[in-house]
């Protein structure tokens, strides 16, 4: 009989697993006063009190000077009763635990966590993938435990494990590939995971030693053995062992981003006892494994972030140059599923629908809609729709994952994507079901064969990135509502609403995407700095490429602002004198084009232009700048700044010798982000001509572009007089311009 009580399945979730008052036979325990060395409590193991007293007298350690919240600390190998034993001390609040094990093999250069380091580790940093990773692991634990079988499994979304790797020999069943329930490692179970990265038990069938009070006043059953290799573990997992058929299994945590992402599991048909030196090695194999994944992750993650973020742009600016209606999302040009990988989407603005790809029908699709307008929120995701939405079931198997984002909080706007229901088969290891037999008591699961499930009303998940996405998506889809709001009368709410949430897209874009950048090149120079006797060529390139991709994605990040300033500010006009400016931006762009060899030719009699002072200098350094970039390599450079006049106004030209442009092109130089020639080649953010654009518009003027490949480009603007006010007025604009 156990020396404890066995619990209940059912109170398992309740079950004190740090506190069991007692800890596996094969090691025996001391608890003491951390700062008096004073002696507690010890398990009821040792031969007498005065053995725990002996044995004690010879560590070489002030247990007062052990960190608290840690794993034990190796101490040493000491002699005890003939033999020698590995021991390891921690501190848990006001005690020290003291730890003896029977020894291994003495530390040295040939201890398990230095073939780790020498011979996996760069192995682990060339994984492609995860479970690229995961598969390594699973082989160098097997080899450091012996133990019969080794798997690598990570949690979902649900908490069921999923197998990764295995590696295992002959005789052990295979779980590649299979599910285990997540009932399987209850919650405090995955808690304690969190803080212990390791747990041994050598035998399933071992009977707990308990722990005995030195010290009338100590309650040794209260004491937290979070941290204890030797602590015992509960009697429903060492049933669970038996019924899986292993004698002996060890646990090593897998944390990614503060959460249990999986863990190393390895079992053995008998009984199978590691040193303290080997189970270092398999915890920090366990670190190494952690770390590699959440970097993979991370770079996934970023990489995908910023492809979207990408994808949004482009649909921002093609929404920009239309009418800005939300019905131009459902334009095939823009093709909106694709943004989130979907199969199809849709546009709803109160009744009306706009579908593209593949959707559900029309009625359907404005039934969910206002329910999830009527839910509130700015963004809705699920990858269950049945289990949601009352109506789901019947948008099967054409719907069962939907992403949705509410553009108004006053009207149905709201925008969709649907993905198809995608039917599972998952192996489980056994039927994850458990039944009371007839005496009442729940008890672990007994079959672990092959058992399948087909799991249907679920699509594919929806990842946190595209969630990103049409968030980002829908505060720039506010800035055209805006747009939009401003020529509707009477909506004088709406507008106060959006323009608040314009004002919050702004901060969002100059706040949440500047920093990081900032953060990510900062880092890169701390990292090159610190390690620089320790990178190689190929590891500072790899930095340098990272620092360049994060100060461009900061440019497109100041350039969409720039641009978007443009179009909300006022304008104020006057009569500006195009010469004197124009001279002086070229004064500016020779200081900027030092060493360069251009030569400038600005014709006399340019025209006084009715205009933004600031808006119109802002265009002319852009064109003046396209000229002097795209000239470069040309020896000499030409540029020429010519006066223009047309019925519908005046303005100049500004013509190069540069690399030019095909005219097929020339409907897409205008556009935001859109560039023909490389960045490699040609540095900047394709949005200075946009920007000419915008102003020279907003101004009622007319922008064109003439060029032919490696002849070079003509760009010019034209803008009209000002409108008159009365006859005075016009009398007086005529004697001012012919003075």
């Amino acid at each position: 009989m156990s020396a404890l009580p066995l619990p209940d399945l059912s109170q398992c979730a309740t079950e004190p697993i740090r506190v069991p008052g007692a800890i596996q036979p094969h090691g025996r325990m001391a608890i003491l006063a951390a700062n008096s060395g004073r002696l507690l409590a010890h398990s009821a193991n040792w031969p007498t009190q005065e053995a725990v007293h002996q044995a004690l007298s010879t560590l070489p350690i002030d247990t007062g000077r052990l960190q608290a919240g840690s794993g034990p600390a190796w101490i040493g190998t000491l002699p005890l009763d003939g033999r020698t034993y590995d021991v390891a001390a921690h501190r848990q609040g006001e005690l020290a635990i003291v730890e003896y094990e029977p020894g291994g093999p003495a530390a040295s250069m040939h201890a398990p966590i230095y073939t780790v380091a020498r011979d996996l580790l760069p192995q682990v940093q060339q994984a492609e993938s995860v479970v690229a990773l995961c598969q390594l692991v699973a082989r160098e634990m097997k080899r450091l435990t012996g133990f019969g079988r080794c798997l690598v499994y990570r949690f979902d979304g649900d908490g069921h494990g999923e197998v990764l790797a295995e590696r295992l020999d002959e005789g052990y069943h295979s779980y590649d590939g299979h599910r285990f329930p997540a009932t399987d490692v209850p919650a405090q179970a995955r808690a304690l995971y969190l803080v212990n990265h390791i747990r041994l038990i050598p035998d399933a069938n071992y009977e707990p030693v308990p722990l005995v009070a030195a010290d009338s006043g100590f309650a040794p059953a209260a004491t937290d053995l979070t941290f204890a290799g030797l602590r015992s573990v509960s009697p429903v997992h060492l049933e669970y062992m038996r019924n899986m058929g292993t004698a002996a299994s060890m646990s090593v945590s897998i944390v990614s981003r503060g959460r249990l992402w999986g863990l190393i599991s390895c079992h053995n048909h008998e009984a199978r006892h590691l040193s303290f030196q080997t189970r270092v090695a398999c915890e920090h194999l366990g670190r190494l494994l952690s770390l590699q994944i959440q970097a993979q992750e991370d770079n996934s993650e970023s990489a995908q972030r910023l492809a979207l973020h990408q994808r949004v742009l482009t649909v921002v600016a093609l929404m920009a140059e239309s009418d800005g209606t939300l019905q131009r999302l459902a334009s095939p040009e823009l093709d909106l599923p694709q943004l989130c990988e979907a199969a199809g989407a849709a546009v709803v603005l109160n009744d009306t629908c706009w579908t593209i790809g593949q959707t559900p029908h029309a009625d359907h699709v404005r039934q969910l809609a206002h329910w999830v307008a009527a839910r509130g929120g700015d963004v809705f995701c699920t990858d269950r729709l049945p289990e949601v939405y009352a109506e789901g079931e019947a948008l099967l198997p054409a719907c069962a994952g939907v992403l949705a984002v509410s553009i108004s909080q006053v009207h149905r706007h709201v925008v969709l994507w649907f993905r198809p229901e995608l039917v599972q088969t998952i192996r489980w290891a056994g039927d994850p079901r458990k039944t009371l037999p007839a005496q009442g008591r729940i008890h672990p699961r007994q079959s672990f064969d092959s058992w399948q499930e087909r799991v249907r009303g679920r699509s594919a998940p929806w990842q946190p990135a595209q969630q990103a996405a049409v968030g980002e998506l829908r505060q720039a889809l506010l800035s055209l509502v805006l747009r939009r709001a401003e020529e509707l009368a009477g909506h004088a709410i709406e507008l106060g609403r959006v323009n608040k949430e314009l004002e919050a897209f702004s901060y969002t874009v100059s706040h949440d995407l500047r920093a990081p950048m900032r953060h990510i090149a900062g880092y890169v120079d701390l990292v090159m700095e610190d390690n620089r006797d320790k990178l190689d060529d190929r590891a500072r390139r790899y930095l340098r490429h990272v620092k360049d991709a994060a100060s461009y994605a900061g440019q497109l990040v100041d350039a969409l602002l720039d641009f978007s300033r443009l179009g909300r500010s006022g304008l104020k006009p006057g009569w500006i004198d195009a010469s004197a400016l124009v001279e002086d931006l070229v004064d500016e762009t020779r200081q900027q084009e030092r060493g360069r060899s251009i030569e400038w030719h600005v014709e006399p009699g340019l025209p006084r232009l009715w205009a933004d002072p600031l808006l119109l200098q802002v265009a002319l350094r852009n064109l003046l700048g396209n000229a002097a970039k795209y000239t470069r390599g040309r020896d000499p450079a030409r540029i020429r700044v010519t006066p223009v006049q047309l019925p519908e106004g005046v303005g100049l030209e500004v013509t190069d010798n540069g690399v030019g442009f095909p005219m097929k092109y020339v409907g897409k130089l205008f556009g935001v982000f859109q560039r023909l020639h490389r960045t490699e080649d040609f540095d900047g953010t394709g949005i200075g001509l946009a920007n000419v654009k915008r102003i020279v518009e907003r101004h009622g003027g007319t922008v064109w572009a003439r060029g032919e490949p490696d002849k070079g480009a003509t760009f010019g603007f034209v803008l009209p007089p000002p409108a008159p006010k009365n006859n005075d007025a016009v009398t007086g604009t005529r004697s001012e311009e012919s003075s």
